[in-house]
């Protein structure tokens, strides 16, 4: 016989089944990552930014940094794990968000220049990152935790307002400055304050990006980062951040200038001309290596002086040991944290099953629009296609039958919710005017557009897009001076089906060449031709072909 009470030895092997604290939050980590599922669409959203623009692909690693310093802050508390429900209140909420935003469009505009989607991605990240803390760890590793979770709102590095205000004039600067340096050792240069021209058909030209920025607020990052892992003081933190930031603009510079150079002796050596855009990457990676090796270097000083005031890092007081046992509550948190991962990715992998045949079916989509719509023919059609092959809009072409100004009507097969004025923002495009139009058709009575006018100088050109989906067509936007909403209504099976309808854009366009017209002529008159060719279209029978 046992000399132990039962009691004792089943209360051991409770204790040797249970897990530690370490893999309670090793656990936890594999459950936050799984549950990223249900903010999907945004996950999306987020790559393809970093994989699409160079300024904003440093937002890759924000997350991956954010979770590391995340786990520090954890193991500093000794993995101490006091959870609140709250954090589920929050996972639940930004799930719900995000399903609503993947059915819907909901679109701030601040300015001509300034539009994005509500909520902004980051955002959403910031508030699942903040949920699934405060539900696993709870508040007081939140509060450890807090500069790392706050990290998440830069997944977006550099909003496209900032590309727009700080990127183009630090272009034009970093073009004057490189001018100005190749004058100075007696080259004569084109009038193209962008183009810097050695010879007619030699010489480089200062792009978006080539201003240094994207090596600025790198360097601006790791200085951050650094300040807040060894403990800087707010203003040695500021002004390590603001000095690595000014360190890359100044490198970046002096890139430049070793450029010139290069082109200088370039001229004399017909052999070095073709190499000059590798010779651009060896001098901008080496600069690069040098800036950094310096950031750190006066970082590892601050590191060292921080240390002498301060004393040798201490272990945060209190931090347990990591290999306590876990509470019954925070079993039941991990559970529900678990079922919401198993959920989003339940609702991920019957989204993509049932959008599979239809993204296939598209590939080789074709052109399908009638002859005829009330009193135009349809006197072209074609595809219009990424650079990477898929088919985003098919186009038709359409002109009055007794002649008179074409109408451009496009279709998108595979877009999704899809908003042209972010297109047109993002390539500098911004528009004279924009807000709702209301045009009556047939059979679909009086449709909602959001429209937007631009004029190039060359042409005037007025856009016109909504969506249709479920046999019902509108797309709103509110009339606005500065501030506005672009919106559109789900539909109810949309809003409880993991295969929702697919809604279709549609996008009208209308431009003249008259360059007599002023803009409020031009836009009433290309308003009217709009009218007249809507007046004879059925949007929901056009969109029918393209449904899934």
């Amino acid at each position: 016989m046992s000399a132990y009470p039962d009691s004792e030895i089943q209360l051991e092997t409770v204790r040797r089944l249970g897990v530690s604290r370490v893999q309670y939050a090793a656990m936890s980590v594999g459950l936050a990552v799984l549950g990223l599922s249900t903010i999907w669409p945004t996950m999306l959203t987020l790559w393809l930014m970093w994989t699409t623009d160079a300024l904003k692909s440093i937002g890759m690693v924000i997350p991956v940094v954010s979770l590391a310093l995340v786990v520090r802050a954890w193991r500093r508390l000794g993995w101490e794990a006091e959870g609140t429900w709250w954090g589920l209140a929050l996972v639940v909420l930004t799930a719900m968000v995000v399903w609503i935003r993947a059915r819907a469009i909901l679109i701030l505009v601040i300015s001509p220049h300034w539009t994005t989607t509500l909520p902004p991605p980051s955002l959403v990240l910031f508030v699942y990152g903040s949920g699934t803390v405060l539900l696993l760890g709870g508040t007081r590793l939140y509060r450890a935790a807090l500069f790392p979770i706050v990290l998440l709102i830069f997944a977006n590095p550099i909003p496209h307002v900032f590309s727009l205000l700080v990127d183009l004039p630090l272009q034009h600067a970093s073009a004057y400055v490189a001018r100005a340096f190749a004058m100075h050792l007696g080259h004569s240069l084109t009038p193209d304050n962008l183009r810097l021209m050695f010879t007619p058909d030699f010489g480089m030209f200062i792009a978006p990006g080539c201003d240094g920025i994207r090596g600025s607020i790198t360097m601006g990052y790791i200085g951050l980062i650094a300040g807040y892992v060894y403990q800087f003081r707010w203003y040695s933190n500021a002004l390590v951040t603001l000095g690595a930031t000014l360190l890359g603009y100044v490198f970046n510079l002096a890139r430049l200038c070793m450029l010139v150079l290069y082109y200088a002796v370039a001229l004399h050596f017909p052999s070095l001309q073709d190499k000059a855009e590798n010779a651009d990457y060896v001098i901008g990676a080496s600069l690069f290596l040098v800036a950094t090796l310096l950031l750190f270097t006066a970082i590892q000083r601050l590191r060292e002086r921080n240390s002498r005031t301060h004393g040798a890092d201490v272990a945060v007081a209190g931090a347990g040991s990591s290999h306590g046992g876990v509470t019954r509550v925070n079993y039941v948190r991990l559970a529900a944290m678990g079922m919401i991962g198993a959920l989003g990715c339940i609702a991920l992998a019957r989204g993509n099953a049932a959008v599979l045949p239809f993204r296939s079916s598209t590939a080789q989509v074709v052109a399908r629009f009638p002859e005829h719509l009330g009193g135009y023919t349809l006197v072209r059609s074609w595809n219009e296609t990424l650079v990477t092959g898929p088919i985003v809009y098919v186009w038709g072409q359409y002109v009055p039958s007794g002649g008179g100004t074409p109408v451009a009507i496009g279709i998108s097969p595979r877009l999704g919710l899809h908003d042209p004025l972010m297109c047109h923002t993002i390539r500098g495009e911004n528009p004279v005017w924009q807000g709702p139009q209301t045009f009556a058709t047939v059979g679909d009575g009086p449709v909602n557009f959001s429209s937007a006018f631009y004029d190039d100088g060359v042409t005037q050109h007025l856009e016109a897009s909504t969506q249709c989906s479920d046999a019902s067509c509108g797309e709103f936007a509110t009339a606005r001076t500065h501030f506005g909403l672009i919106y559109s209504h789900p539909s109810p099976r949309s809003m409880f089906s993991d295969d929702p309808p697919q809604p279709i854009p549609i996008l009208m366009r209308v431009e003249t060449t008259d360059t007599s017209l002023s803009g409020p002529v031009a836009r009433a008159q290309l308003t009217d031709d709009l009218r007249r060719f809507l007046g004879g279209a059925q949007l929901s029978v056009l969109t029918q072909a393209y449904n899934r």
